[in-house]
């Protein structure tokens, strides 16, 4: 096993990868440090999964579980990049992809009838959403900004939209019958096992058996009303067409893999209700499913003149959508993975509440997110700044994050324990000694839904924050309301650990909407906080204040310490991927930035050398830390321009700073001496590096592929100096 294990990933991260990986082996080598990859792309998770369908030279090892076994250990030292967590159009397009070029694999039974076909289904559905995260997350996570990026962010403070008092944008969630109300929360005395059963008036029916808890875990159960759902929905497109705002919907399709794309089924249900309630019977024989999103629908029913018709006829009498891409007509209902609420709301209360239109131009929004758990963080966050304006981040403080992640903690609306009800009855989950621990009357279409969180993760995330804010010295908040069931729980928890170590002064306890304004008050002061959180706000918070605080939450330092002693360094945020890599197949120009790789490079090897006693990896570590600060002083980031600066460009500058950082230093004579030929050969050649990497923009980049790229290709493109391929020793 090598000592650092890089993970292969997805679209532009993927991409970066092939430019920045050979300059990491070549100068970890120096310091006998070896730098392998592992694949959890979805391509490679895809082949993985059916072995049986492929010839022998066409299969692939399953890294995903390969990893899943080494993070359990503690030898671990994984730097992961942002995969894709597949929606099902995410992963019908990647399965047809690699049909295309001769993989053997099943179809993705949309609607599953025989055994084989939910056989399949079973297998792809384990793919689906962040797959990923909960195999590799066996620790809690450690999210804050690099100090180097944050000090750039301050001295050179990117735009801000300004923020009115007047401003028509706002959040609307429903004020009952959805998760947040109907939530039950109980801790286990003992180990036991479960099932989940719906109890109907024809019987009793499974949905799930086979769940397995030790004691001490906290376990949860809630559910939306379907019809409670679509009533909201329709008030809210009512209402928005009266204020002459942007209707859209922010979910979060991606991790609440099931319940999620129902919610946005329901939205899209909605918004053409007069065309589903006349048409629908011939939609559903042509194959539509309104959780595949809008764009599916279209396409299926675009040779039907009369259903086009209506769609127009509907749409026109709608509120103006939030779009995605106007140019394109791509609204935020096309493809439920194309609006993901902690990317998508930041964005938005950036921009000072603007969101685009249909026609190109910016305007107000109706922020629908439908459940009430964690809608009332962009609330407040939004009423913040309409009392207040925008944020200076050149003045701002900084919120740093703990969260409670590890062993699947807070694992909301994902399989294998969420359910769409297919009748009415009642759900209950009961324990192995008949014990009912929860139970919920429900109607069919309603979302059932259970979580949990185990005592070892809690009484870790809760260590893992005592050590922080000893740490910083900083006001720090426990983001938890005593009026909700699962919070009250976890607070149960928290308060003993905190007065057993005698630190219960130093933190707060606070409802999310209480904590949101306190940071946002703490932070507009210049001062900092943490943010101690359960797993869901812990996506949303590091999103929504790094965008606020640094304009992008791919540059953050994203550390998770391994409950076994090992280290998961991951670099950021993956959202605006696939954009950068559509601008670099037409222009051949990568605007994905890799100070995230940066960052977590650097924290790797001084993991690493204090794992293992190896100071040379110290060395190399400091030296990146001074490698990506002269990226930032020196405007060495790449440009979102075609002709100018790409990711390229900024590797090269990165070894290079790299290189001189490793000369210039005085702890290691060796690593000195063979660094100073590379440093000058990168400055004695810099006019000719930079000419050859310029020389390849413009014309449209082959890449043999989108789901499933060809390496050889890739490389061709990514890695387009020979002087620079030559300096690294490392050629195409």
């Amino acid at each position: 096993m090598s000592d650092i294990i890089y993970t292969k990933v997805d679209e532009a991260p993927e991409l970066a990868s092939a430019s920045l990986l050979p300059i990491i082996q070549k100068f970890a080598a120096a310091a006998g440090v070896s730098v392998g990859t592992k694949d959890i792309s979805l391509a490679g998770r895809i082949l993985a999964t059916f072995p049986e369908n492929l010839s022998k030279d066409q299969r692939q090892s399953d890294d995903l579980a390969e990893l899943g076994r080494l993070v359990k250990t503690a030898e671990a030292n994984v730097i992961k990049l942002p995969n894709i967590s597949a929606s099902v159009p995410q992963l019908v397009g990647a399965i047809k992809e690699l049909q295309s070029k001769g993989f053997a694999l099943p179809d993705y039974p949309e609607a599953p009838e025989t055994d084989d076909e939910k056989a399949v289904r079973a297998k792809y559905d384990a793919i689906k959403g962040s797959a990923v995260n909960p195999v590799l997350r066996e620790g809690n996570s450690d999210r804050r900004a690099a100090k180097a990026v944050k000090s750039f962010a301050q001295a050179n403070p990117h735009r801000m939209g300004d923020w009115t008092a007047d401003s028509k944008t706002h959040v609307s969630s429903m004020s009952g019958n959805d998760f947040f109300s109907n939530e039950t929360s109980a801790t286990l005395g003992k180990e036991t096992g479960a099932k989940i059963v719906l109890e109907t008036a024809a019987g009793e029916k499974v949905l799930k058996d086979g769940l397995e808890y030790p004691a001490g875990t906290v376990v949860d159960a809630t559910f939306m009303s379907a019809a409670a759902l679509k009533d909201f929905l329709a008030a809210e497109i009512e209402k928005t067409k009266k204020q002459g705002i942007l209707f859209s919907l922010h979910l979060k399709a991606t991790m609440m893999k099931v319940s999620d794309p129902i919610l946005f089924g329901h939205a899209v249900k909605a918004f053409l209700a007069p065309v589903f309630d006349k048409h629908g019977d011939a939609m559903a024989e042509l194959g539509v499913n309104p959780n595949s999103g809008l764009g599916d629908l279209l396409a299926r029913v675009k040779d039907n003149a009369t259903i086009m018709a209506d769609i127009d006829a509907c749409m026109a009498a709608r509120p103006p959508m939030y779009m995605v891409d106007s140019d394109k007509g791509v609204t935020n209902l096309h493809v439920s993975s194309d609006v993901i609420i902690d990317a998508s709301m930041p964005a938005l209360i950036r921009a000072g509440g603007k969101g685009w239109g249909p026609d190109g131009k910016e305007a107000d929004a109706n922020c629908v997110i439908p459940d009430n758990s964690y809608a009332p963080v962009y609330d407040e966050a939004i009423s913040y700044f309409k009392e207040n304006g925008k944020l200076n981040p050149a003045t701002a403080g900084t919120v740093q994050n703990i969260g409670l992640m590890a062993q699947k903690a807070e694992e909301y609306g994902s399989h294998p324990t969420t359910f769409e009800i297919p009748e009415a009855g009642t759900v209950k989950m009961i324990l192995d000694d008949g014990t009912v621990l929860h139970q919920h009357t429900v109607e069919a279409g309603d979302i059932w839904r259970s979580s949990s969180a185990r005592k070892a993760p809690i009484e870790d995330w809760v260590n893992l924050a005592i050590s922080r804010q000893k740490a910083e010295g900083c006001r720090a908040i426990f983001w938890l309301d005593e009026n909700r069931a699962h919070d009250a729980e976890l607070i149960a928890y928290v308060k003993p650990i905190l007065e057993a170590q005698g630190v219960a002064d130093r933190f707060e306890i606070m409802a999310p909407r209480e904590a949101t304004r306190a940071s946002l008050e703490t932070i507009t002061k210049g001062g900092n906080t943490i943010a101690i959180t359960g797993n869901v706000l812990r996506d949303y918070l590091t999103d929504l204040f790094p965008i606020l605080e640094l304009a992008t939450s791919a540059k953050m330092l994203s550390i998770v310490k391994l409950m076994n002693g090992g280290g998961l360094f991951e670099t950021g945020a993956g959202g605006s991927a696939p954009k950068h890599v559509q601008q670099l197949v037409e222009e051949n120009h990568l605007r994905w930035d890799s100070l995230g790789e940066f960052c977590a490079l650097g924290e790797s090897l001084i993991f690493l050398a204090d794992a293992k006693d190896n100071n040379q990896a110290r060395v190399l570590g400091k030296a990146v830390e001074t490698a990506t600060q002269g990226i930032l002083d020196n405007g060495r980031s790449p440009s979102r321009k075609v002709g100018e600066p790409d990711n390229r460009d900024s590797h090269y500058w990165f070894a290079r700073y790299w290189a001189e950082a490793l000369t210039a230093q005085t702890d290691d004579a060796a690593l000195a001496a063979h660094f100073a030929p590379i440093a000058e050969e990168l400055a004695t050649y810099e006019a000719k590096v930079l000419s050859e990497l310029a020389a390849a923009q413009g014309p449209a980049a082959e890449l043999g592929g989108y789901y499933h790229t060809n390496a050889d290709k890739t490389a061709a493109v990514m890695r387009p100096s020979q002087t620079l391929n030559r300096i690294i020793g490392h050629s195409t």
